[in-house]
């Protein structure tokens, strides 16, 4: 598949890039593509939900009544679940969500999802270039000449360009990633990817 490649004006550079079919067009495995987003997004909690059960309760250990012949339940401690105020049963307890998932797998699912998105037309190419100074008003100039809409947008670097990524931190629907850090759940998540020239060279090297 050829990409045409833009220039940041909108307007047609002349140049044509090949994307390799190892990477945009492989048979799209969902079910490859479902595992890595679930690791995603499990790697991303913190497990840190905590409840006092009744161990832990701050109060006092007096038995209520006596054992026998109150005409009621017996109950050892104000502490127990049952009352208000006391332990919670079986609450949750800090946990650790990560999981690991096989590099060839995870491959896979990139692949599937970028290949999905080439199926779909909905990847752009601009050729490379530097912004002399944080400018949202202008970054967001060139996504509007690039036609690459107003909703969920992951725009992919070479590198990292700390201009670039200040003029898009206040955008809640652009994504600014470098190629390291380019996952499945955020191909999947956007509408539109445009890449800088080279990155598609640099996906193809790391295919195996």
């Amino acid at each position: 598949m050829k990409l045409a490649v833009y220039k940041i004006d909108g307007t047609d550079s002349g140049k044509k890039v090949t994307l390799d079919e190892r990477v945009f067009g492989v048979t799209p495995n969902d079910h490859a593509i479902y595992l890595d987003v679930v690791q995603y997004l499990a790697n991303q909690r913190q497990g840190t939900s905590k409840t006092k059960d009744r161990s832990e309760n701050a109060h006092s250990t007096k038995k209520l009544g006596r054992q026998k012949g109150g005409g009621g339940a017996r109950h050892g401690s104000i502490k127990a679940g049952i009352f208000v105020g006391g332990g919670t049963v079986h609450g949750p307890e800090p946990r650790c969500y990560w999981h690991k998932l096989n590099k060839k797998v995870k491959s896979l699912a990139r692949c599937s999802a970028l290949s999905y998105k080439a199926a779909e037309k909905n990847i752009i190419m601009v050729e490379p270039f530097a912004m002399e100074a944080p400018k949202t008003k202008e970054f967001i100039q060139i996504l509007s000449n690039l036609k690459a809409g107003d909703r969920k947008i992951l725009f992919v670097l070479p590198a990292n360009s700390d201009n670039i990524l200040l003029s898009s931190r206040n955008l809640q629907e652009v994504n600014v990633i470098t190629v390291d850090e380019i996952n499945t759940y955020a191909i999947m998540n956007s509408n539109k990817v445009v890449m800088v020239d080279g990155v598609q060279d640099i996906l193809a090297a790391r295919v195996k």
